[in-house]
This record gives C-alpha cells, sequence and structure tokens, in this order.
C-alpha cells in the first residue's frame, strides 16, 4: 500500500522545479512511510510514497523503471495473482530482477499495455508512463478499492492518491455547487465528482490514456447486468464458499505480519474463520465501547475468537478518547466526509497497526450479499401487498410522530416516515431517497443552487430488479463511503486493509445469482450465512446487526456546544462565504433543539466537517 501522485505537461516543457511533487509527497506519507522517489524528466514527474509489504527490498521501491529506461510505473495496491502473471511473463523473455508485484505490473503494460488490467486480480491505481511514445495510461480497481483523483486543463493533468496532493500545485478551487448538495444528502461527494469543479475522481473500474495531449478515458471491466445463472441452492452455497477461501487465501500473502479484524458480526466471522484455517495462530482485532454498552460488540468477538482460538486482541475506546482524536482525525480528511464512523475505523486501525502492518477486513459482504436494513425496505416495496398499500396511503399520519433516533418511539415515526416517502416513489429514486441522510427540500433551504440528482438517476437495469439495487449499493455506498472511509482511516495509520469480499470472481458470481438466494421475507445475507452456518458459533448468526454510532449528541451538548454556538449556528463561515444559506442553518438549529430531530445529529456532523475543510483547504 502507497501514495501516488504526478504531472503530465501536455503541450510544453516543465517549467516548475520539484518543489510541488515533493510536497505532495510530504502530504501522503502516512500512505507510505518506508521510502519515497520521484521520476522526473522534461514531461512527466512521477511520486511515490511506500508502504512496504511484497518484497520490502530497496530494489522495489518505486518508481520503478525498466532496464531501457523508457517505461516508469508508480503504483498503489497490491496485486494478489501476481506469481502467475510474472510466470507468464517469463514465457515472454522477460528476466525480473525483484520478488516484487511492481515489477510485474510495469512489464505487464510493456508487453500488453491497458489489457493487462483486465488479467488483474487485486487493488490499484497506477500510472504508467511510456516516454519513448510519451503516453501515459492511468488506472483504478475494479470496485474502487483505491483511490485516485485527477485534474487537467489545456495544458496539464495531475493526479495523486488523495485530493489534498493536487492542491500542492496551484490550481483552481472553486467549490462545485452540486457535489456540495450531493454531500450534504449522502455525507460523501458520490465519484466522479469532488468537492472541487476543476478536480475529479476516476470512477471504479475505468482507465486514463494520455498521448501527448489527448485525454481519453473508458471502462475496461462490466459485471451488472448479466445472465441469471442456472445454479441451484446447494450448488451456489458451495460454489460460494470456495470462491470466499480462494479470495482469503491470495490476500494472506505478505511479506510482514498481517491479521484480521473481527468484530463478532457475520462477516468480520467468517473471513476470521477462513484466514485461521489458513493461518491457526491468526491475530484478530476488535474495538470495544464501554461508555457505550449498547453498541459495544467486543465480548461478541471475543466469543468467536475463543472459539476459533485466535490470538484476539481488544481495543478498550471511551468516548473521550474518542473525541480526543477527532481533530487529528478532521485534519486527514482530503474532502469533506462525513460518515461519523471513520472516527471507529481510525482508532482501530490505529490500534492495530501497533502490531500488523496488514490487515483483512468484512467490508463489501453486506452491499453484495443485502445486510442492511435498507435492502428488506426496498425488498419489501417490490410487493403489492396490503401492508405497502397502506403506508403508501395513510403513512401521512407518519408526520403526528416526533423522529429522532434517541428513542424508539422517535426512531419509529423516522422510519416509518421515511418508509412512506419512498413507497410514492420509483425505483431509482426510493433508492437514492432511502440512501440519503438530508431530504432534497432541506437541501434547497441549507444551500443556493437547486438539487440536481439526475447523474444519479441514470440506474442500470437488469433482469432481477432487487439486484438492480445491490448494483447501485456497490456503485454509490459501497465505493463512495465504505472504502473510501477504510482507505483514508487505515491510510492516515499507515495500515493495509484486504477485502476478500471484493475478489472480482467472487463478486461477478454473487451477481449472477438470483435475488432470493441473498434476502427473503426474514433474512438478510441467507446463502452467505447458509454457506458457513457449520463454521461458527450459531450466535454469531442469530445476532441482530449492530452499527456504531459516536456519541455526537452528547457532544454537541458537552464538549462541541460553545463551538456549535460560536462557528456553527452563528457567525458560519460557510454563510458569509456565499456557500449556504442563514435560512437553512437556522432550520438545522431549530430541529436540533426539536423532540423531531430526525437525521439532524448527522446534519450538525456534516456542517462541522465542512466548516474546518473549508477553513483549513480553501480559505
Amino acid at each position: 500500500m502507497c501514495g501516488i501522485a504526478g504531472f503530465i505537461s501536455l503541450n510544453q516543457p516543465i517549467e516548475h522545479n520539484r518543489s510541488y511533487i515533493d510536497k505532495a509527497l510530504q502530504r501522503l506519507e502516512n500512505r507510505g512511510p518506508d521510502a519515497n522517489g520521484v521520476f522526473r524528466n522534461s514531461k512527466v514527474e512521477l511520486g511515490h510514497t511506500r508502504l512496504s509489504i511484497i518484497d520490502t527490498s530497496s530494489n522495489a521501491n518505486q518508481p520503478m523503471t525498466d532496464e531501457s529506461g523508457k517505461y516508469t510505473l508508480v503504483f498503489n495496491g497490491e496485486i494478489y495473482n501476481y506469481k502467475n502473471l510474472k510466470e507468464d511473463l517469463k514465457k515472454k523473455g522477460v528476466n525480473f530482477k525483484t520478488e516484487s508485484d511492481t515489477e510485474v505490473l510495469l512489464y505487464g503494460f510493456i508487453k500488453e499495455g491497458k489489457n493487462f488490467l483486465k488479467k488483474l486480480n487485486g487493488f490499484f491505481a497506477c500510472c504508467f508512463y511510456d516516454s519513448a511514445s510519451n503516453k501515459s495510461i492511468l488506472a483504478r480497481d475494479r470496485f474502487g478499492i483505491k483511490p485516485l483523483y485527477y485534474y487537467q486543463n489545456s495544458s496539464k493533468f495531475i493526479f495523486g492518491s488523495e485530493l489534498k496532493a493536487l492542491l500542492c500545485y496551484p490550481i483552481e478551487k472553486t467549490v462545485d455547487s452540486n457535489a456540495l448538495n450531493q454531500y450534504f444528502r449522502f455525507n460523501y461527494i458520490p465519484a466522479p465528482q469532488t468537492i472541487f469543479k476543476t478536480c475529479k475522481k476516476l470512477l471504479p473500474g475505468n482507465c486514463i490514456t494520455i498521448q501527448d495531449n489527448k485525454i481519453t478515458i473508458e471502462s475496461y471491466f462490466k459485471y451488472y447486468p448479466q445472465e441469471l445463472s442456472t445454479d441451484n441452492y446447494d450448488l451456489a452455497k458451495e460454489k460460494i464458499k470456495n470462491l470466499i477461501y480462494e479470495s482469503v487465501e491470495k490476500r494472506m500473502v505478505a511479506d510482514v505480519p498481517l491479521g484480521t479484524f473481527l468484530s463478532g458480526g457475520v462477516d468480520s466471522s467468517i473471513i476470521s474463520a477462513v484466514a485461521t484455517k489458513i493461518n491457526p495462530s491468526l491475530n484478530t482485532f476488535s474495538i470495544g465501547f464501554p461508555d457505550e454498552p449498547l453498541f459495544d460488540e467486543s465480548k461478541h468477538a471475543e466469543q468467536v475468537a475463543k472459539y476459533l482460538g485466535t490470538k484476539h486482541h481488544t481495543f478498550q475506546v471511551t468516548n473521550t478518547t474518542l473525541y480526543k482524536n477527532l481533530e487529528e482525525i478532521l485534519n486527514y480528511m482530503d474532502e469533506p466526509f462525513a460518515d461519523s464512523s471513520a472516527i471507529n475505523v481510525y482508532l482501530l486501525s490505529k490500534e492495530t497497526r501497533k502490531n500488523v502492518t496488514v490487515s483483512l477486513s468484512g467490508d463489501g459482504a453486506d452491499e453484495l450479499f443485502s445486510g442492511y436494513n435498507k435492502h428488506q425496505a426496498l425488498l419489501l416495496s417490490l410487493k403489492n401487498n396490503f401492508t405497502n398499500r397502506v403506508v403508501k396511503n395513510l403513512g401521512g399520519l407518519s408526520y403526528l410522530f416526533p423522529e429522532s433516533r434517541n428513542s424508539k418511539f422517535g426512531n419509529f415515526g423516522r422510519k416509518l416516515k421515511k418508509l412512506h416517502l419512498g413507497l410514492k416513489l420509483p425505483n431509482n429514486e426510493r433508492y437514492l431517497e432511502w440512501a440519503s441522510f438530508m431530504s432534497i427540500q432541506e437541501i434547497e433551504k441549507l444551500t443556493h443552487s437547486n438539487y440536481k440528482n439526475y447523474e444519479l438517476l441514470n440506474l442500470t437495469y437488469g433482469k432481477d430488479t432487487f439486484n438492480d439495487f445491490l448494483y447501485h449499493d456497490f456503485n454509490l455506498v459501497l465505493a463512495n463511503d465504505m472504502l473510501k472511509k477504510v482507505d483514508l482511516m487505515s491510510m492516515a495509520n499507515s495500515l493495509e486493509i484486504r477485502t476478500p469480499f471484493l475478489d472480482h470472481e467472487l463478486v461477478k458470481y454473487v451477481f449472477s445469482l438470483p435475488s432470493n438466494y441473498k434476502i427473503d421475507n426474514q433474512n438478510r445475507k441467507k446463502i452467505l450465512k447458509d454457506a458457513f452456518r457449520n463454521d461458527l458459533p450459531k450466535e454469531v448468526f442469530n445476532r441482530k446487526k449492530h452499527g456504531f454510532e459516536v456519541p455526537l449528541k452528547k457532544w454537541y451538548s458537552k464538549e462541541l456546544k460553545s463551538f456549535l454556538n460560536q462557528h456553527i449556528f452563528t457567525n458560519n463561515i460557510l454563510v458569509k462565504e456565499g456557500l449556504i444559506k442563514e435560512e437553512g442553518i437556522q432550520n438545522i438549529h431549530h430541529n436540533f433543539t426539536s423532540s423531531s430531530s430526525g437525521n439532524n445529529v448527522y446534519h450538525i456532523w456534516a456542517l462541522i466537517v465542512m466548516e474546518k475543510y473549508f477553513r483549513e483547504n480553501i480559505l
């Protein structure tokens, strides 16, 4: 795992010195603390910071240039099938000097160009440069596990692993009003947008080719829609188990210490169970929250660890510890990102890194196999039954209920209102409504531009409507929220996270299965649980899914109270700079003090994150 950055001149020799690329690498140092390097000529500069995982010798440092001096590569990620690819390239006459996957990727590009991307099993963001033809190829892995940001105008193309690397160059920093709206709606900014009009995220499974001053972007991977598999349930269950075993085994190759995250839930328990079969002395890691017993799953993790016989580590984190790390976490954000659970991922990564350099996680299983509450609601919404008709026609009564996440009664009212609103919408708009945190009406009170979601409504349709929803989750929630959160918070602590559920062969197969294999009226992640039911304690499969919510409301009434009163609800810099409206701020403030706060706690957090980011990076 590493950090990459670069500058490509499109029509004239580079005129600046290397101070920009050096500064960019400094901003990416946490991603790669072990080594750094720069390749530079009159047309390009490529930078790399290294976290050594495979072949930790200096021979595998980057940028890596071939013997001829014509080709250079910077690469962030891991290629799990690099040994097989290496043997194929040897047959084509390649003589390798290192044991690294970087060298395999370099010669793969030399021999096969961008077509080599289709052979890769792994996660990556990279830039390959051919000096002889003045051609560059940039690519991002199939599901967006690794990020790649870029800026372009008529004279230059700049890229980096994080947006903060691009900002080390003198570029325009005009806030994109539509991206700001999306941020407030989802708590993150969906690709390809960033907070700035001039900067973009490369979409997952895409590559960019730059030939002289011509730039083309294309997709190299498609997995949906596809023909539905005819495999019966038992055969599909067996195939899924085998594919997960193969995926975990590939991801346990490392020349540094490796472990797994273990929350005690289904997904991380399955990954840990499989990993233990491969390495019986496995280290597992979990986080406990003694101040929040409702959300503390550490005892469940310890039970699973005992059952599997792992060397388990539980890190107890108090609310005070969470708050003490808040400033450090907000400072590391490379663009506004308001998923507050990032705080937990940061602390788990920080403590885990003291023991290992690589950890496997269960990320991706919820989106792949349908693990969220909204999936159950989406499934039920497709049925023309009595309950749906009642909620659709009489659900307006939900407005009489208080909306709050702080009580069972209030949470019922919040969910009922959201269900009522969603059932009145077409499938694509319903999905977006149930994936959001702020309504369009609230956004239009808060910001100065009308909300536009047309680019998110261009949803792909297959032969199974519920599979469509899961595909949308992969492209919206997984890529822009879950994977960004894990990448950013783990890299802040120089920890590599690997995600076995996102092996592309597994993903392709699961998306070929009918949705009733994954979810029914009573069960979510049905086939995944059935595949591993004999490998774990039955309690793992019977417990309700728990997320952990950072104690934001407590902070708002204590530690953050004065900050909110002095910088958010009054004297707001975002209002002064014309990004948001006083009316919207007062609406949020009013809801915060009422019994119907709904998602208001998240709205305030989004304002805090945005205010902090604006002061640090834009003002």
